[in-house]
């Protein structure tokens, strides 16, 4: 494999994550509440996970059922509700303002494992809280100009995507260090799958399928935007350190922002876009170097899954 090809696997993986803002939107148009977005979703991503994993090593699916607990907090504790919050949050403020929002994940990371993990707060990540907190009120637009440019309701969705994206990494952290990535995966699709189908009222707009759009954009995220996107950043991340695949992955929010205005013709302001500036900056901030991370055993986000 040559050097740039993980690059690209990664690059690409997130571009796809980023693209998902698009398909939320069309079911919605289409007739779909957030809640039964969500569960198309994970019904969908968690069909062809099962697929790809049986034609990779059918061992991947073989779990304890103590071990349940993991992708109960993988799955439902966070998947369902960071789908939930970052889906409703496209709905009520813009595919743009929802995608930088989820990015204050790393900030929600590095906070909960100061008190989880018993990590100490080091220059790089303070820098990189009051960077993320700066950027986050240049797009929420309570700075610099001191007018709210999305409701308290969308601020709350918005940052809620991110707290609940954050404790994917705090619960797969336990569930990684059992099983393989792709086990981590494909459970914790399956989990929420389970967990969310009986509250999303399904049923009442089945008839919906019988528009072959619906198949499209459900095909298109759950195959595209998340069955694809984790096995190409997967791929990538064989041979790409944590930190750097981190950083590549900030190209999401960029993709979300630049598809929104040419398909939706979405715009936001100067100041808003220098507060995404700032938010995937400290991203990169964040990111400490691999010998770093390895005196301090400091967490990652271990795998993406979106």
């Amino acid at each position: 494999m040559s050097n740039k090809l993980p690059l690209i696997f990664i690059a690409t993986g997130a571009a796809l994550w980023g693209m998902i803002g698009i398909f939320v939107s069309y079911l919605y148009e289409l007739g779909f509440s957030p809640i039964q977005v969500v569960t198309v979703r994970a019904v969908s991503a968690a069909f062809f996970l099962i697929i790809f994993v049986i034609i990779k090593n059918k061992a991947y699916l073989k779990i304890k059922v103590k071990d349940s607990k993991y992708f109960f907090g993988t799955g439902i504790i966070s998947i369902v509700f960071f789908n939930l919050c970052l889906f409703t949050a496209i709905q009520e403020t813009s595919i743009s303002i929802a995608a930088i929002l989820l990015y204050t994940a790393p900030a929600f990371v590095t906070i909960l494992s100061r008190f989880i993990f018993k990590e100490w707060f080091t220059p790089r990540k303070i820098i990189a809280l009051v960077t993320t907190l700066v950027g986050c009120s240049f797009v929420i637009g309570i700075f610099p100009s001191a007018n709210e440019t999305i409701s308290t309701y969308g601020l709350i969705l918005g940052l809620g995507s991110g707290l609940f994206y954050a404790l994917y990494s705090i619960f797969g952290k336990f569930a990684l260090r059992k099983y393989h990535s792709f086990t981590v995966a494909v459970y914790t699709f399956i989990f929420a799958a389970i967990g969310i189908t009986p509250f999303s009222n399904l049923h009442s707009v089945l008839h919906l399928f019988n528009n072959p759009k619906v198949w499209i954009y459900t095909i298109a995220l759950g195959l595209l935007s998340t069955t694809l996107a984790y096995i190409l950043y997967t791929k990538g991340l064989q041979s790409v350190e944590t930190s750097r695949a981190s950083i590549i992955a900030t190209i999401e929010p960029v993709v979300a922002s630049l598809s929104s205005f040419l398909v939706f013709k979405e715009t936001l302001s100067l100041w808003q876009y220098i507060g995404i500036f700032l938010v995937i900056a400290a991203v990169i901030i964040v990111q400490e170097s691999s010998q770093q991370v390895k005196a301090s055993r400091a967490i990652t986000t271990p795998i993406k899954v979106h």
